[in-house]
């Protein structure tokens, strides 16, 4: 039990998240962008003999605050009223953070940690520590070029000093002044849509080009990783003298394990790619840039966000949309993250795609591509008449620090590495074991197994797309506890070489794109919009995938153009309809009109 808590609070993209890592060791997520915490983080730590548990709360900008997240961290403020409190803010932000920290520093014990106070030197700031506390009333603590441990020896000596009461003072040109105002080269360079707009396309084409084409270094490396599961390891397997440890080791750990692990170097430089983009500030330039677009859909420019991070996690995106400022877009965002590939479902691909393409990078192009559009539609057709607000403070442009990306990668590797040997194993275990063994626990073949009996019903799922398989079902069944599991099932059951047409193959790649996320993501649903709501959403995704997915195959078979000519009539009564509707209310409206005059 902590003897006190210590709240974190500032303005968003303060740095709240890295003291809080600092201070307790914790790995909070960070990130060079507007409302990278969105529910309040509380660790408990020793600092200077005390048992402190720290809270790191949502960026707020002030106590009236519309946005969800700010009115979390306002109401946690309220309920702890007399709790010590670090407000964080950046130096350059000090004049405009100041009269918030003195509203919120109002009978509790309060003091003020500065951030990048080097890079406002650097751009002609002064600030004066030592009056700026004698004005303030507070302690001051700069948290640039200090260790974790003197920085912890400087918050213990806070907590265990006298109370003092901060003073709301002006801080004359003496103490503080802020560097010239002006835009740089780079900052004017990325707010111009004609550079921005091709620099961004060219950067993700760049991107997959180099995770995903034959020979660059994301194939390379899977074939290696690939080859020392298969070869190396697998060699040695197959000298093991009894059958059921040689089939346990050779398909239950080596052939599920080594179907997923193998697309880790693949999964990394797609991160890789996702932490430098937040972290250089770009996010949210593409934020700004993208908004028009966006409202037309129903979302904003803060959408971005969310979206984004659905390439890494489904989950982890959903989670970030408490950041957005209207419970409806909300709602829109969390319906069109299903239909981003997460990380999770790159294996799938991979695994599918050399059954309808000879090259991966344009299979996995497409995949993602048409998840987007995807994703798109559902927006528009969930678009509300009235168009969404959009307010977004711009991180600075920097470059990316070399020891955070390498920090932040090698988080994201080991979440990943920890999840496959825990939940995904234990899945390909019981997998094996049930798919290997009669209900006598006698050894048989998959068909006469446990498993068998008990899937054999859902081959008719599939057996639309020419998959009349029920290992085929159970791959797809698998994905609704992790997505990994599907790619680790077909290779448990088939090895490298799948048995299906490439229109079979390409269906079932479009059902896993657009069924229901993993159970982790459908709890991070329920968390923003309750269970009931959020089991609907994945039932209602889930038929529609196995829907889409027959069409698809339909139309890979010739049948596009009878697809065609369904659709036809019912565009064109839309369209005439649409007319004929616009014109009726356009004369109703202007009877009413009349009516209130």
């Amino acid at each position: 039990m902590a003897d006190v808590r210590l709240l974190l609070a500032g303005n968003p993209n303060a740095g709240k998240s890295t003291l809080f890592n600092a201070l307790t060791g914790g790995h909070a997520k960070v990130g060079n962008w507007h409302g990278v915490t969105v529910g309040v983080l509380e660790r408990e730590v020793t600092l200077g003999g005390t048992r402190v548990a720290v809270c790191d709360l949502p960026g707020v900008y002030s106590t009236e605050s519309l946005s969800m997240e700010e009115k979390l961290a306002c109401d946690f403020l309220r309920t702890h009223e007399t709790e010590p409190m670090l407000f964080v803010s950046e130096c350059s932000n000090l004049d405009r953070s100041l009269p918030l920290f003195f509203e919120l520093a109002k009978g509790r014990k309060a003091a003020l940690v500065l951030t990048k106070y080097r890079a406002f030197t650097r751009a002609g700031g002064r600030l004066d520590i030592a009056a700026l506390s004698e004005r303030t009333g507070v302690p001051v603590i700069v948290t640039e070029g200090k260790s974790k441990k003197r920085l912890r020896a400087e918050v213990a000596g806070f907590l265990s000093a006298p109370a003092t009461q901060a003073l709301a003072a002006e801080l004359p040109e003496s103490v503080y002044r802020l560097p010239k105002e002006g835009l740089s080269r780079a900052e004017k360079l990325f707010a111009n849509g004609f550079f921005c707009f091709p620099f961004f396309t060219a950067v993700f084409l760049l991107v997959f080009f180099i995770t995903f084409a034959k020979g660059m270094a994301g194939d390379f490396l899977k074939n290696a990783v690939s080859d020392f599961f298969v070869q190396t390891l697998g060699g040695l397997a197959r000298n093991i003298s009894s059958p059921v440890l040689r089939g346990f080791v050779c398909d239950g750990l080596l052939n599920s394990l080594g179907g997923v692990l193998c697309f880790l170097p693949q999964i990394s430089l797609l991160y890789f790619f996702l932490i430098v983009l937040e972290e250089s500030g770009l996010l949210s330039r593409l934020a700004v840039l993208t908004d028009g677009f966006f409202s037309k859909l129903g979302l904003n420019g803060r959408a971005v966000f969310s979206l984004l991070m659905g390439f890494g996690c489904t989950a982890a995106a959903i989670l970030t949309t408490r950041g957005l400022d209207d419970k409806k877009v909300q709602r829109r965002v969390i319906l069109c993250l299903p239909y981003i590939s997460c990380s999770a479902k790159l294996p799938v691909f991979l695994a599918l795609s050399a059954s309808f393409f000879r090259n991966p990078f344009f299979a996995v192009v497409l995949l993602y591509a048409l998840g987007v559009g995807l994703s798109l539609i559902a927006a528009l057709l969930l678009k509300d008449r009235t168009p969404p607000a959009f307010v977004l403070e711009l991180a600075p442009l920097q470059i990316p620090r070399p020891v955070f990306v390498l920090k932040s990668l090698l988080f994201q590797i080991k979440q990943f590495i920890i999840k496959v040997a825990t939940v995904v194993l234990a899945f390909f275990l019981l997998s094996w074991l049930t798919s290997s063994f009669n209900f006598a626990f006698q050894p048989c073949a998959a068909e006469e197994s446990m498993l068998s009996y008990l899937c054999g019903g859902l081959r008719v799922l599939f057996a639309p797309i020419g998959m009349n398989d029920w290992r085929v079902a159970y791959a797809a069944l698998s994905g609704l506890v992790a997505k990994e599991n599907v790619a680790g099932v077909l290779a448990m059951f088939y090895g490298e070489a799948l048995p299906f047409t490439a229109a079979s193959a390409f269906a079932f790649a479009t059902f896993v794109l657009t069924c229901s996320p993993c159970v982790s993501a459908i709890a991070a649903s329920a968390k923003e919009l309750g269970w009931k709501r959020a089991l609907l959403y994945a039932l209602a995704q889930t038929g529609s995938a196995l829907l889409f997915s027959y069409v698809v195959y339909f139309i890979l078979l010739g049948g596009g153009i009878y697809v065609a000519l369904g659709l036809a009539p019912a565009v064109a009564f839309r369209i005439i309809g649409k007319k004929r509707f616009e014109k009726v209310h356009g004369k109703r409206r202007r009877f009413v009109k009349k009516l209130h005059r």
